[in-house]
């Protein structure tokens, strides 16, 4: 099963090292691997999520996720979003980027560097949106309950998030506006740039995640029907349309899957040029982790992990809104990548180990979860 899962990424990890080593030699080498480990722990809790979306898809999108979204996440996200991102900011033609980062990456890094508040704008409220309409949800298992169950009853309130996400970003860029005039005023032009960024992100998850969730909420409908309708006896309804609906809520999780996985990148492509300048051991360190991404991706749903560990969800959760502060703070102060990675790891272990004491509390009651599960929820915040 291991293998199985993870044989791509075993065989792209040795290909990758070897093509380092061939293109920059051992250090080119260590390059990589730092590189590798630094998206791996950036992106765990990108899997965690995933894999709560992916479990709803058949196996036929499963393959799709994994072929395409392959290709998508490891060449578009980690090779061409950086040459992108260049051309844009600089008004430079993709050509001229390329040339740029092979031949002048100081240059490069100073272009990538200047568009960073942008991109950290869109992938922060993107991140901060997720999280949010998270909390504010009322579910029948509260993780850190203290905190959970009076946001479940903010949350009744209409657009909460979309208006707690707008006063943050507002606040991000009058921060960004004010230091930038009280140092001269070099990116004081950008503060409007940020603001347009963080709406597009904004915007990219309404949209997205709309139509994702409208979708699945008719394949929903349509599945209960279906259901009633054998439990009835009578027709088994229209498998025909079934299968049709099924596409498009599939599709559409996809899309959001893909949009996510950018998202969750941004940090890891920026994070990469304290590391690097070069564009190709960027691209292959890079490339490598997003692969392990994938691979655990599928495994957590094959193994029923998230089942089994029912707080896992809220900590990749909580490690994605503590990620979507770290990039809107990021527009303005430099945060080590150190950080970055160990906040997701810690919020998940933590998660994990709860998850565990829950389990633990409702074997030792015999198998009834009741009076037990809640003492496990509330000690479990403490």
């Amino acid at each position: 099963m291991l293998l199985k899962t993870f044989g791509w990424s075993f065989a792209v990890t040795a290909l990758g090292l070897v093509a380092a080593v061939f293109y920059g030699g051992w250090q080119a080498f260590g390059i990589v691997a730092i590189l590798s480990v630094l998206e791996i722990s950036l992106s765990f809790d990108n899997a965690v999520i995933n894999a709560g979306i992916l479990k709803k898809m058949n196996a036929f999108w499963q393959k799709i996720f994994l072929t395409v979204g392959v290709l998508i996440a490891v060449f578009g996200m980690r090779l061409v979003f950086p040459v992108v991102i260049v051309a844009i900011s600089a008004q430079l033609g993709p050509i001229e980027a390329i040339d740029l980062s092979f031949n002048d990456p100081d240059r490069y890094k100073e272009l990538v560097t200047d568009a960073h508040p942008s991109i950290a704008a869109f992938g922060g409220m993107f991140l901060l949106m997720i999280f949010l309409d998270f909390i504010f949800e009322d579910r029948d298992i509260q993780w850190l309950r203290w905190i959970e169950r009076p946001l479940a009853k903010l949350g009744k309130v209409d657009m909460l998030s979309v208006c707690v996400a707008l006063i943050v970003l507002l606040v991000s860029a009058m921060t960004f506006a004010t230091h930038a005039h009280q140092h001269g005023g070099g990116h004081a032009d950008k503060a409007s740039t940020v603001m347009l960024s963080g709406i597009a992100g904004l915007i990219t998850y309404l949209v997205v995640g709309g139509l994702s969730g409208f979708f699945e909420n008719k394949l929903e409908e349509e599945e209960e029907r279906e259901q009633e309708a054998e439990e009835e006896a009578k027709k088994a309804g229209k498998p025909v349309s079934g299968v049709l609906l099924a596409g498009k809520a599939a599709f559409f999780m996809f899309l959001y899957l893909e949009v996510l996985d950018a998202s969750f990148s941004f940090d890891g492509v920026i994070g990469a040029f304290a590391i690097t300048n070069e564009i190709v051991l960027m691209a292959l360190g890079l490339g490598i982790g997003a692969m392990y991404v994938r691979s655990l991706t599928v495994y957590l749903v094959r193994q029923g992990t998230l089942d089994d560990y029912v707080y896992l969800e809220h900590g990749a959760h909580y490690a994605i809104g503590a990620l979507s502060v770290i990039l809107l703070v990021t527009i303005q102060y430099e945060i080590n990548e150190l950080i970055t990675g160990s906040v997701g790891v810690i919020l998940i272990g933590w998660s994990f180990w709860s998850s565990v004491r829950r389990n633990k509390a409702i074997e030792a009651a015999g198998g009834e979860g009741g009076g037990s599960d809640s003492k496990a929820e509330v000690t479990s915040g403490v």
